[in-house]
């Protein structure tokens, strides 16, 4: 398989300790850190796979581009999207949904690698949510100056199941509120591996990211990804 672009290799240029605590995962055991009632951060959980997730995140966004979607008020979204599962998070004047096929290709989305749900399951082990099996996985893909405004996961038939959020690359600032916009959302540092899993009584809290600031990261080059694994159907 042919490594993406922003994938480095061990001794090439902008090598850290990445690779060091991918060898040495015992480094990372989850360490979790409560948010709320049904929230949980789980911190480095993706590192040990990281490598293997960009690379298989690579030939998911091969087939199905990353596009700034428009919302149903006619605004275009600063964080390029897509997916991979059984379906896909869309947006366009029609509203929020859930579809089998991506409208741009025209062809059902990408299958969701083992990678993929192996990383997932483990994330919502360590928080307490055993069995989880997602159908869907929508791809954020954040360049600096990009955010994510605060909003509930609503467009799901179960919301009996989890929301599982891996963050790659970038650092970023999560942003977690209460169940009324209002709310004053605490502001939760994100970086590389580290993964956030809300449910239960913090399913339909509303959630963020504050503007990407400007990086380099030895993985992902300029961006951040995020992961939001859900059970859609």
């Amino acid at each position: 398989m042919m490594r993406p672009e922003w994938i480095r290799g061990p001794g090439e240029p902008g090598q850290s300790d990445l690779f060091a605590l991918a060898d040495a995962p015992e480094q990372h055991e989850a360490q979790r850190v409560a948010l709320a009632p049904g929230a949980m951060l789980v911190r480095g959980v993706a590192v040990p796979q990281a490598i293997e997730v960009l690379a298989q995140l690579q030939r998911v966004l091969e087939a199905a581009p990353p596009r700034r979607m428009i919302t149903p008020g006619g605004f275009r979204m600063s964080v390029a999207m897509s997916n991979c599962g059984a379906v896909g998070w869309v947006s366009d004047a029609g509203g929020y949904r859930y579809d089998p096929i991506d409208p741009d290709t025209g062809r059902p989305w990408p299958a969701m690698p083992a990678s993929f749900v192996e990383l997932a399951q483990r994330a919502a082990d360590r928080a307490g949510y055993c069995g989880f099996v997602p159908d869907a996985c929508l791809i954020s893909r954040y360049e600096p100056g990009a955010r994510l405004t605060l909003h509930q996961d609503r467009d799901e038939e179960d919301f009996g199941q989890p929301i599982v959020s891996i963050s790659l690359g970038l650092p970023a600032v999560f942003l977690f509120g209460g169940l009324k916009r209002s709310d004053r959302a605490t502001r939760v540092p994100l970086g590389h591996g580290d993964a956030v899993v809300w449910g239960g009584p913090a399913r339909l809290r509303y959630h963020g990211v504050s503007t990407l600031a400007e990086g380099l990261h030895p993985l992902a080059g300029r961006f951040r990804f995020n992961l939001s694994f859900r059970r859609a159907a």
